[in-house]
């Protein structure tokens, strides 16, 4: 499989994931104008399973080191394949949580105060389980993340009260998204080798296959999650569907 071994291409990597992180709110902010956020997620979900599918085949599959995709999915062991499995349950839930708040409360709020919200305890978290790293650099970033979203949530506070429209609920979304989107990492990490990419533990997962096994239960989770939604959505609005139908 290919394994990242420069710290350069790493921190590249990093910054192109963080504007593909980006890019789905725009897009749904996009697709809102006529298109419910609740049917915007399916693409967006089903999304994640192709391109987990068609990373593991590809850049899973490929090279001499570490386990292929399906011989490394082969000796998965149970505990680790439910352990990534919840992980992507937790997250999904998280993440329409974060979706209703950008269609209620506008992608500029919702987004810092959910994802911020989850940087930071999700530092906390991952940190407290496995120390690794700066712990002035990281919670430095943590201190400035907090006063970020704080900053952002009396602003929008104080705009919503000058055009006299309510202003706790996209916030409170926002805020429930965040706090269960910071837990959903460790259930991931369990299930891989992070030690060792080249020569996983067996019954470990390697990143290609543990991101398939998360992207599934999104997946499934979502025909619970998304059917509730649908039929009870978080913003009643009237949203207009494929006229070809």
């Amino acid at each position: 499989m290919f394994i990242i071994e420069s710290y350069r291409l790493a921190v590249v990597f990093c910054v192109i994931t963080m504007l593909c992180w980006g890019s789905w709110a725009n897009t749904q902010k996009l697709a809102g104008k006529s298109w419910r956020f609740e049917l915007f997620y399916w693409d967006y979900v089903i999304g994640i399973v192709l391109f987990s599918l068609v990373s593991a085949f590809t850049l899973g599959s490929t090279g001499e080191q570490g386990r292929g995709f399906l011989a490394d999915l082969s000796q998965a062991e149970m505990p680790n394949i439910g352990s990534a499995f919840i992980g992507g349950i937790i997250f999904n839930a998280a993440n329409i949580l974060v979706s209703a708040a950008i269609s209620i409360a506008g992608m500029s709020v919702a987004f810092p105060v959910g994802i911020g919200l989850a940087l930071v305890l999700g530092v906390l978290v991952n940190y407290l389980g496995d120390q690794k790293g700066d712990a002035t650099l990281l919670f430095g970033g943590v201190i400035l993340v907090t006063a970020a979203i704080v900053i952002n949530a009396i602003a929008y506070g104080k705009m919503n009260k000058a055009t006299g429209k309510a202003s706790g609920k996209g916030i409170m979304l926002a805020l429930g998204g965040g706090l269960l989107m910071s837990f959903f990492y460790r259930f991931i990490a369990a299930s891989m080798d992070l030690n060792d990419f080249y020569s996983p533990e067996a019954g470990k997962m390697t990143p290609y296959t543990a991101v398939f096994i998360f992207s599934l239960g999104i997946l499934v989770s979502n025909f619970i999650f998304n059917t509730i939604l649908i039929r009870k959505p978080f913003a009643r609005r009237v949203a207009h569907v494929f006229r070809l139908l």
